[in-house]
């Protein structure tokens, strides 16, 4: 019943933007501001023709690489940080510098140093959101559950168990929360990349509609966006939720490892 009704309310919000949408585009009837029903047929026409669907295709490839690469990356830096504090402290200004480098200027610099190549254009993308990944994982890292880290310690868990059992189940709602930030973030410095230097992608698209001044075109390319990035952000959710539980087992006071004869058992106290 609560799910009917959220997706009610959701689908008359969004009826009325649209609706508002109609009344504007009638009230001032400009080529700037087209109608919903123009927009719609200009997305389906680029769907048809299957420029969208290539175009789609190459950001969407783009998207996935630069995000999984800045996920690894920085959820490792996060935690390497955020359990070594003297680290934390050497390389906290190198973090500061990096999350106030405009994206602008690193996308600029990766092309001017390595090329208008793919492999530039993934690397400014990944430059640009590793900072935010490290920020989350290491505030995350650091509010670690000490007395389970030193049970680790009297237990010998070696690092790989202490990783998967110990600290990547605490960390999961901070994964979450750079997963779900980076993602439109990362979609958002994709497009300025594929505009300043690639020969397609939605980016690249967007920048020719620019020059044709080609209003409806862009706004389809902007509805088609939102339609991918959602359904892309549930995706990626519903993976992390399910390696969460196929891989992830969490240690609890009520379970604790205990070691006979160097074979590693689970002991439950009830």
């Amino acid at each position: 019943m609560m799910l009917r009704s959220s997706f009610l309310n959701s689908m008359l919000s969004l009826g009325l933007l649209i609706l508002i949408w109609q009344l504007a585009a009638v009230t001032f009837n400009s080529p700037v501001l087209p109608s919903p029903l123009l927009v719609y047929k200009t997305l389906a026409h680029a769907i048809q023709t299957h420029e969208l669907p290539h175009h789609l295709g190459v950001t969407l490839y783009r998207l996935i690489i630069s995000f999984f690469l800045a996920m690894l990356i920085g959820t490792a830096i996060g935690i390497l940080l955020g359990r070594h504090n003297s680290l934390n402290q050497f390389f906290d200004s190198w973090l500061i510098i990096l999350l106030n480098i405009p994206a602008l200027v690193t996308i600029i610099l990766c092309y001017i140093w390595f090329g208008l190549i793919e492999t530039a254009a993934i690397f400014a993308v990944v430059i640009n959101k590793i900072p935010n990944v490290i920020v989350t994982i290491r505030e995350g890292t650091k509010n670690l559950d000490e007395h389970l880290m030193e049970m680790t310690k009297a237990y010998r868990f070696g690092r790989y168990k202490t990783l998967r059992h110990v600290i990547l189940p605490q960390l999961f709602p901070y994964i979450m929360a750079a997963a779900r930030t980076g993602l439109a973030l990362i979609w958002k410095i994709i497009l300025v990349v594929e505009m300043l230097g690639r020969s397609d992608g939605m980016g690249y698209q967007i920048h020719l509609f620019f020059q044709l001044f080609d209003i409806p075109s862009i706004q389809a390319v902007a509805k088609q966006r939102c339609l991918i990035l959602s359904r892309a952000l549930i995706v990626i959710m519903t993976v992390l939720l399910i390696v969460k539980a196929a891989s992830f087992d969490p240690v609890t006071f009520s379970k604790l490892p205990v070691y006979y004869h160097g074979e590693l058992s689970w002991k439950t106290f009830n």
